[in-house]
């Protein structure tokens, strides 16, 4: 992945410091109402990562230790990390083999009356089933939080990915279309649940160091309860501004790199390339490709094509085999320990060539003979 940053960027991050305004200002609100807006929610919460986003949500909806939450381990470990920072249980579900996403009966699986909430991730981009789990979840009686994280630009049932969301977290880090360096941001209906976690990402006060400096008053500010500081800068919610602007060329731009792709792999066996789902789109946010039956194992392949000048990488992590969690015996993830072995991701970025893509399914190709 190569992030897309311009003079555009540049400038805005520099007109942003020399506004004298570089903390969370009105940079940072304009971002969350666009952004919010554009991905079909009311509200945007900006926050400092994805991380932190998520350690909000689940503050938020008040999980606490003693409570289960399902999540994928087929994600990066900041998923499930953010259920131990509230001292609550991680529980690794299953995912689908052709999405990466859990789905309802996976979740059933290791659901148990403990169970308060289920992270639900858009894996790589590529959206999960938002109806069938947002129906299942409230039948249940538990809260959803849509890891949302690789999926700025994707959709599901026609509408953005997130939108409907009882709250969805994001990421800008630079690996994801849209970026602000580090960043994160939480999107949501609900405007006294968007104003308490404003407080939460501010130390817990009761009005932003903006709206306070704005007061031609002297406003004496109080601090509601025990919390953080997850603030994002206006230095960069001016470069997301604008990164805003570019996102629908650059999913565009990807998914006919993901075409083309897909058109060049047709004649290599043993690969199963990522698709859309039948109820969305994604962003191809990451481009991957199952090993099928190929003849060459995955870090086999990885080593033959850094050694022909590509920068591949393995595909994503199973937390569930981290050190991390080696203390958790998680109920048996068969199709997350195959993903995570047999996959790789190959390059996709606003860079990549007609060239850069045959050379690329060259190496695969004569590795697969």
């Amino acid at each position: 992945m190569i992030p897309l940053l311009g003079e555009e960027e540049a400038q805005a991050a520099a007109d942003a410091v020399r506004s004298g305004w570089v903390a969370q200002g009105p940079r940072v609100r304009s971002f969350e109402q666009d952004f919010a807006a554009t991905v079909g929610a009311t509200h945007g919460v900006a926050t400092s990562s994805c991380t932190t986003a998520l350690h909000l949500a689940l503050v938020l909806l008040g999980i606490e230790p003693g409570d289960e939450v399902v999540v994928p381990s087929f994600s990066f470990i900041a998923t499930a990390n953010a259920v131990r920072y509230v001292g609550a249980t991680p529980v690794f579900a299953d995912v689908d083999l052709a999405t990466g996403n859990v789905t309802v009966e996976t979740v059933d699986a290791v659901r148990t009356p403990r169970t308060r909430a289920v992270i639900a991730v858009h894996q790589g981009g590529v959206p999960f089933d938002t109806a069938a789990l947002r129906k299942a979840a409230a039948g249940w009686g538990v809260e959803l939080v849509e890891d949302a994280a690789c999926a700025a630009g994707s959709s599901a049932y026609g509408q953005p990915a997130g939108a409907g969301a009882k709250v969805a977290a994001w990421s800008f880090h630079p690996r994801k279309l849209l970026t602000t360096g580090e960043g994160g941001m939480l999107t949501l209906d609900d405007p006294e649940r968007a104003a308490r976690l404003r407080r939460l990402r501010e130390h817990g006060m009761n009005v932003s160091a903006a709206d306070r400096h704005a007061s031609s008053q002297p406003v004496l500010e109080a601090y509601l309860e025990t919390a953080y500081n997850y603030r994002m800068t206006d230095i960069q919610a001016a470069i997301g501004l604008v990164q805003l602007g570019r996102l629908a060329g650059l999913v565009a731009q990807r998914r006919e790199l993901a075409a083309r792709y897909h058109e060049l792999l047709a004649g290599v066996g043993g690969l199963v390339p990522v698709r859309d789902p039948a109820y969305g789109q994604t962003n191809y946010q990451s481009f991957w490709v199952l090993l099928d039956g190929f003849p060459a194992a995955r870090d086999e392949v990885l080593s033959e094509l850094a050694a022909q000048g590509v920068s591949a990488r393995r595909g994503i992590m199973a937390a569930h085999l981290e050190p991390a969690y080696a203390d958790v015996s998680p109920a048996p993830l068969p199709v997350t320990e195959r993903l995570t072995r047999d996959s790789l991701i190959l390059p996709l970025h606003h860079k990549l060539t007609t060239d850069d893509q045959e050379h690329i399914v060259a190496v695969l190709r004569r590795l697969s003979r």
